[in-house]
């Protein structure tokens, strides 16, 4: 071995990071030991590769990607990465502080569950002009973004001139026949009256009219799953059947009240049978 050759347990000291680490690396093609023992046939990194493992470690610790990271490495990136990691980390700073919000209200586990739910009702719901956007994405960021587009369309000060105002609660359509995480289908939607003028990727459009099973809801969005399952008991034992997309009509905002003080109601349309 050459003084220009180190090996992997020295090399790992040398740049805090585990032999565990390093060998993924090399797997992944990110960092490979660039020399080869001639006597043992052992693979050893050189005096050249500390400058990209410390790059590939200050990545990590950025929480990058391992697709990222060799983009970086290959000299493929450009500034937007940063920009989407940042974006990335304040998405999920918001998503924590949401989870302390709970966490910090409730003494016990069962506090955690604590909810209040309607008996479910089956009921018409009437055409609803709306002021829309469907997307894809993860639930927290389509709703969090496309809301506050919508709103901003419908304070935009023409539309202000117009007299167009929201006649109804925010609500959300999804449009999935499973739950994804990251690429749901969702609809976003405001009940407008007015003449309504809107920008690219956002259009004026009529709901149809539709029979429900209804139930409402108080309590963390984390539960809401509690409603879907009402609501499910509740068509099996009436013989109807269910159909998406299914609605989430928001009545406040967690960002005016507490999360035990959120009421939302989900809206099922069902299928009767012929």
């Amino acid at each position: 071995m050459t003084v220009e050759q180190i090996p992997i347990g020295r090399f790992s000291r040398i740049v805090h990071l585990t032999q565990k680490a390093l060998r993924l690396y090399d797997q992944k093609g990110l960092l490979v030991p660039e020399a080869k023992d001639p006597i043992t046939g052992y693979r050893n990194y050189t005096i050249r590769q500390l400058e990209a493992a410390v790059r590939v470690r200050t990545l990590a610790s950025l929480g990058f990607s391992l697709e990222e990271m060799k983009a970086v490495l290959d000299g493929e990136a450009n500034d937007g990465m940063v920009g989407r990691r940042l974006a990335a980390v304040r998405q999920e700073v918001a998503h924590l502080a949401r989870i302390e919000e709970v966490l910090s209200a409730r003494t016990s586990l069962e506090e955690l569950f604590a909810m209040s739910l309607s008996e479910p009702v089956v009921k018409e719901i009437p055409e609803l002009r709306v002021i829309s956007k469907r997307e894809k994405g993860t639930y927290e960021d389509v709703c969090h973004r496309v809301i506050e587009e919508l709103m901003a369309a419908v304070y935009s000060p023409e539309n202000q001139r117009n007299g167009v105002r929201i006649v109804g609660p925010v609500m959300m359509l999804c449009y999935d026949e499973e739950y994804r995480e990251t690429d749901a289908d969702l609809e976003l939607a405001v009940p407008v009256a007015g003449r309504v003028s809107v920008g690219e990727g956002v259009e004026v459009k009529v709901l149809p009219a539709v029979e429900v099973v209804s139930v409402l809801y108080t309590g963390p969005y984390y539960n809401l799953t509690s409603a879907y399952r009402k609501i499910q008991e509740y068509a099996a034992a009436a013989g109807l059947g269910l159909r998406g997309p299914d609605r989430e009509l928001f009545y406040n905002s967690p960002h005016e009240v507490s999360p035990e003080e959120l009421r939302t109601e989900v809206q099922y349309p069902v299928v009767r049978a012929a």
